[in-house]
């Protein structure tokens, strides 16, 4: 028995079988187990970073829901220290979690398309739940600007997208309530028959409730599928589901200013998780790859103000065989089937979990990334630098100036299409389909 099994059965007063470590969660644990008859999950900070501050406002924050009528699994347990670590422990709830199952699966085709309606309805009744201790309520776009400029690596096209949201931004609605923070297709609990719990609770704070409603809107969260609303439905369908269930729901165009700000909220939040590997404080693949991301969010930016459109850019590899001789004095094969060769045998090795499944598809993929980087890194150096000369600046960070400040607002144009070239070469490495996506 491991030390977390002893720690549970301690805790619970019961045999505790089937525990295993789940995929999701970036930032905490997720475990799944059996105790006394239950099916439970225990939720639980990583040792090397606990905060049981938080996690008792999540426990707390769970309470509120359920009295606020928001399906929630029910609480079993919290406390500061399980095995060294501040945990939570709750029912684990029937359905399913993962996007592409939810957008593609059969068993879900019935219900998906009210999800958006009832996604509007659930947002309604959230927003009545009572604020616990300690939610912060900060001002969004100071906030988000704070974190993005404390990363002190300037980027062009979130100095036009901050521009453009402090321009645009809606007068005050007035209403403020208790606002999830991370309300998506990813982080719900939905059955064949409906919505069967709302999850991951850490970034809930205090707010103007759009910001839930923009948020679910946002492309990422939508996996491919041309559905604005988690992929499932309409905006229309979620706000009126929204003002069905009691909710003032906002006008389509504030809705598309907190769209525009979440899509911008996620590139920042992307460059944060990566933070952990470049920095050192996590070697996961996971947060590695999360940085290569950064750019798929860029060009999401400008496709939510129509400064760029979908394209179909071939994959690098597609025409690059990786049967080449080695270099010589090396011998075959070359390095870049021997990339090839290990990304194959990482998707194709049997796992043990479901978690070394997932991270052997993302270090798959890490691979692709760098074997198109060797291949186009040098020449998309070259054309970045030309584009950044053809304005007259000598890097990112004189152009994000440039942006900031407006000194280039005479040749707008050629800033977007600078800003746009560049990121279609990043994506062109990172994840060319991704260029393809609707917006």
């Amino acid at each position: 028995m491991t030390a977390l099994e002893s720690a549970l059965a301690a805790r619970l007063g019961a045999d505790v079988t089937g525990l295993h470590r789940l995929s999701g969660g970036a930032s905490r644990e997720t475990w799944s187990f059996d105790a006394d008859g239950r099916a439970l999950i225990l939720r639980r900070d990583p040792p090397t970073s606990p905060d049981a501050e938080a996690m008792a406002r999540e426990a707390a924050l769970l309470a509120s829901a359920a009295r606020a009528g928001v399906p929630v699994p029910s609480l079993v347990d919290h406390g500061d220290d399980l095995a060294g670590t501040p945990f939570l422990i709750m029912e684990r709830l029937a359905g399913e979690t993962i996007p592409r199952r939810l957008l593609r699966d059969e068993a879900f085709a019935a219900v998906r398309p009210r999800l958006a309606r009832d996604l509007g309805g659930v947002l309604a009744r959230l927003h009545t739940m009572e604020p616990v201790p300690g939610l912060p309520d900060d001002d969004p776009l100071a906030a988000i600007t704070a974190y993005y400029e404390a990363f002190d690596e300037p980027r062009p096209a979130v100095e036009l997208v901050l521009r453009w949201l402090r321009e645009n931004r809606p007068a005050a609605s007035g209403r403020r309530t208790v606002v999830h923070g991370d309300f998506r297709n990813g982080n719900l609990m939905i059955a064949p028959d409906g919505v069967t719990g709302v999850l991951d609770w850490e970034l809930t704070h205090v707010g103007d409730p759009a910001e839930d409603l923009g948020w679910v809107c946002v492309k990422a969260w939508r996996f491919g599928s041309p559905h604005p609303a988690g992929g499932f439905g309409s905006r229309e369908d979620l706000l009126a589901g929204y003002a069905d269930a009691g909710g003032t729901p906002p006008t389509l165009e504030e809705l598309r200013w907190w769209e525009v700000y979440g899509t911008l909220r996620w590139t920042i939040l992307c460059r944060h998780q990566a933070e952990r590997f470049l920095s050192g404080s996590d070697t996961s693949i996971e947060y590695a790859v999360l940085g290569r991301k950064v750019c798929e969010q860029e060009h999401d930016m400008l496709l939510a103000l129509g400064l760029t459109s979908p394209v179909t850019v071939e994959d690098p590899l597609a025409a690059s065989p990786a049967t080449a001789d080695g270099s010589a004095p090396h011998d075959r094969p070359g390095a870049s089937a021997l990339i090839d060769a290990v990304g194959a045998f990482l998707l194709e090795a049997e796992q043990p979990d479901e978690r070394l499944r997932f991270h052997a598809r993302v270090a798959a993929s890490a691979l692709r990334i760098a074997r198109r980087e060797l291949l186009l890194g040098e020449a998309h150096q070259a054309a970045h630098a030309a584009r950044l000369r053809k304005l007259g600046c000598e890097s990112d960070a004189d152009l994000a100036a440039a942006i900031r400040e407006g000194t280039l607002d005479d040749r707008r144009d050629e800033v977007v299409g600078a800003i746009r070239a560049s990121v279609v070469d990043k994506l062109t490495v990172a994840n060319p389909r991704h260029l393809a996506l609707p917006g």
